[in-house]
């Protein structure tokens, strides 16, 4: 058995990063994250951080805006896993020319973690944010940089909590707004699953040069059939309220940030289809269920059982 990689994460303390940290720290993984000296002393953060200690997660001090620490960290490890948040995805051309420095990265992650960016019919303002994460993309294939692409699809924990009800805290009890006519089908994932999927690829060749598509057959749900699998949990039938395209353009132009960004998500994947309207082809993409059928994940169904 060949030796583990070496990870460095960047922008490992947040949302989706601190979930992928730790499946790699607990694969065995000599596991590096970039850290702010600010980040390791922000009590908003010293959850995420005493579990990183306890997992024997390295930190690295440095910037994404320092070139030199980024270089320097970079020299650390064998694979550079990025899980920035929004407002840093554009500031990852400063990754690339790090790893071009260093020369000795195997593979690249950038941040995705979403529907594939190259294949999506996204209005304003996701179409932006979907344009950033392409174009990164293209820098990285561009410089000739080893990567993967993981499209994760949504993340369970923003979006079953309340069956996708903007403002909601708890799931709908009497009536549901569904976006479309909600028929295409979404697929929704587990935070801790997306962060083991992820890891078993980072030194599978299988996964080189590829997208990685979540798309476990037990988390495949139109909006429909979830909200069906939720009135069979309660022993009740919800009032169904259906917001069809026209309106739902509409919706997004009027609402503001950060509204307008989760209507145009819900718009690509809930009247679009954007998570599964296309087939994964072996030129471009593998799934992660086939290449890794001994992960036990959390199948939708299961997790909705918390909320009843």
């Amino acid at each position: 058995m060949a030796s583990k990689s070496k990870i460095l994460f960047i922008g490992g303390t947040g949302y989706i990063g601190k979930y992928i940290v730790e499946a790699s720290a607990k694969a065995g993984h000599p596991t590096f994250v970039l850290v702010r000296e600010s980040t390791l002393s922000n009590p908003a953060k010293s959850n995420v951080i005493d579990n990183f200690k306890t997992l024997g997660v390295t930190f690295v001090t440095g910037d994404l805006y320092n070139h030199e620490s980024l270089v320097s960290a970079i020299k650390k490890v064998d694979v550079v896993i990025s899980t920035v948040g929004h407002a840093q995805l554009r500031d990852q051309d400063k990754i690339i020319a790090a790893i071009k420095e260093a020369g000795n990265v195997k593979r690249f992650f950038p941040s995705e973690f979403g529907n594939d960016v190259d294949r999506v019919h996204a209005v304003e303002p996701a179409k932006t944010a979907f344009g950033i994460k392409a174009n990164i993309r293209r820098s990285v294939e561009k410089e000739g940089i080893p990567y993967t692409y993981v499209s994760s699809n949504f993340f369970a924990g923003y979006f079953l909590p309340t069956l996708a009800q903007p403002g909601a805290t708890s799931p709908p009890r009497d009536k549901v707004v569904i976006l479309g006519d909600g028929n295409p089908k979404a697929i929704f994932n587990k935070e801790d699953d997306i962060g083991t999927y992820t890891i078993r690829a980072v030194d599978d060749p299988r996964t080189l040069n590829k997208v990685l598509y979540l798309r476990p057959p037990g988390n495949i749900y139109s909006f429909n059939d979830l909200v069906s699998l939720w009135e069979k949990k309660i022993g009740k039938n919800l009032e169904r309220v259906y917001v069809l395209e026209e309106q739902l353009l509409k919706n997004i132009q009027e609402a503001s940030v950060p509204q307008n960004v989760i209507l145009s998500i819900g718009h690509s994947v809930f009247v679009k289809g954007d998570h599964t309207n296309f087939e994964i082809e072996p030129s471009f993409g593998v799934e992660a269920t086939k290449l890794y059928p001994d992960v036990k994940y959390t199948t939708v169904d299961e997790y909705l059982n918390q909320f009843v």
